[in-house]
């Protein structure tokens, strides 16, 4: 609070956090100066409240087949406004109007997998993270797209030649797999001797 006058014996406090732990101390000043403070108040925690602030970073991407990984970050404890703090993770296809909702009962989480064999591999979700506590649901994030894991290449790569370099050594080339939904990301290729 701003000074306040002399003659009052009390003030009211705003803009604290909920379920935050608080001191205070006063101290008295006049026009020569400010005075020591005084002991500190017995520690009071203020009550909880909804949960206002939604993880941040949520991504996510990866796993096995037929898997869709969520990852965000987690909302610290200062922010958690109250008991039994826990994340509600919602995700759809993309395209589709109908979401799916999980709920995450750990305050320390930070990812979460949903397995269903009806996923293919590489589908493009949306997904939204939220936060809960005692007092009701909070904050959803913003719509991230996340993509469903991949499967092995269901391709073989096509036009393998070889030519003699030397009597030890051998050039082997081949097409590269153009990039699709069935053959995911290459990111290597194995030349083997038969």
């Amino acid at each position: 609070p701003e000074v306040i006058n002399g003659r009052t014996h009390k003030a009211t406090v705003v803009d604290l956090s909920p379920w935050v732990e608080y001191e205070f101390r006063v101290v008295a000043s006049n026009s020569v100066g400010i005075g020591e403070p005084s002991r500190p108040s017995a520690l009071l925690k203020t009550k909880a409240a909804v949960p206002v602030v939604a993880p941040t970073n949520v991504s996510g991407g990866g796993g096995s087949r037929s898997e869709l990984v969520i990852t965000w970050e987690p909302v610290p404890e200062e922010l958690q406004n109250g008991e039994d703090f826990g994340y509600i993770v919602t995700f759809r296809p993309l395209g589709s109007t109908t979401w799916t909702k999980a709920v995450v009962a750990s305050v320390e989480a930070s990812k979460y997998v949903y397995r269903n064999e009806s996923i293919t591999p590489l589908s493009p979700f949306e997904v939204k993270v939220g936060v809960y506590n005692n007092e009701g649901e909070g904050t959803l994030s913003s719509i991230s797209i996340v993509y469903s894991g991949e499967d092995e290449p269901q391709i073989a790569p096509v036009g393998a030649s070889a030519l003699s370099i030397s009597a030890a050594e051998v050039e082997v080339s081949w097409q590269p797999i153009a990039w699709n939904r069935h053959t995911g990301r290459v990111l290597g290729y194995e030349v083997r001797q038969l």
